[in-house]
């Protein structure tokens, strides 16, 4: 499907968010934690020849708005980032396993670093809509690249920055602070998104508590329909390894089963 760029502005010095007007039947199939395959253009300088993977960074049927956040790092994300209002842009989706928010879990914590916050946002929003208690604990390298915190904020969410400019983002730092929120049984659930160290973190406090989680994984793919299996990777089950395809049977995952690499 092809649709409308209405806008594509920086937010700081790397990140970009990506506006597209979309229709409501499209945007009522979205949940959080799902991602669309887009198309990137091709210019004089910048020739991608895959579609790239993006997580759902906001979806508003009211407005007909997609919205994506994202860094400009490699030639895909740098075709993107010449897109103009008014310019049109092929997207597949959406796609893939989303976050599940179970009855019981009444005080949910979100951690995640960079712009993996942007995969969290609208699940944040969903906790908003079913009146749950929220802490978003929010880590980059400095303030400057801190993503989402007044969405969070503005969704009512305790909000936790930490930063490595300021030396808080360390592991030993971020443990005190998911124990202290688990004493005062403000941890019913972890969600997080991409980094091994926050996943190996989550994991151990999760198993020492017997607090559940989901994990959204980034990894590169070719088709995102899961018939190339280039985005296999392995994980945990009933104690064997097994090996799933992210864009299928994810990219949304049980934080136990999925394995650092």
């Amino acid at each position: 499907m092809d649709l409308l760029v209405k806008s594509n502005e920086p937010v700081n010095h790397e990140y970009r968010q990506l506006i597209l007007a979309a229709p409501a039947d499209l945007l009522d199939r979205c949940r959080a934690g799902q991602f669309f395959h887009l198309l990137c253009p091709q210019t004089a300088d910048h020739r991608p020849f895959l579609r790239r993977p993006m997580s759902i960074y906001g979806f508003y049927p009211q407005s007909g708005e997609l919205h994506f956040l994202f860094k400009v790092t490699g030639t895909g994300t740098r075709a993107l980032a010449t897109l103009q209002p008014g310019d049109r842009l092929s997207v597949a989706g959406p796609l893939g396993k989303p976050f599940e928010i179970e009855d019981s879990w009444q005080h949910l914590v979100l951690v995640a670093r960079g712009v993996g916050l942007a995969t969290l946002a609208p699940l944040a929003l969903e906790a908003h809509r079913l009146d749950r208690k929220l802490t978003a604990i929010c880590s980059a390298r400095h303030r400057d690249y801190l993503l989402s915190i007044d969405y969070f904020k503005d969704l009512g969410a305790d909000v936790i920055a930490i930063t490595d400019a300021e030396g808080t983002s360390d592991v030993d730092h971020l443990e005190r602070l998911l124990e202290d929120l688990v004493q005062q049984g403000k941890a019913d659930v972890f969600y997080t998104c991409g980094s091994n160290r926050i996943l190996t973190l989550l994991k151990k406090i999760g198993k020492r508590h017997s607090i559940p989680g989901q994990i959204a994984l980034e990894q590169q793919m070719a088709c995102g329909l899961g018939m190339c299996h280039c985005c296999v990777r392995p994980f945990e089950q009933n104690g064997q390894i097994v090996n799933l395809r992210v864009c299928r049977e994810g990219p949304v995952f049980d934080l136990q089963a999925a394995l650092a690499w």
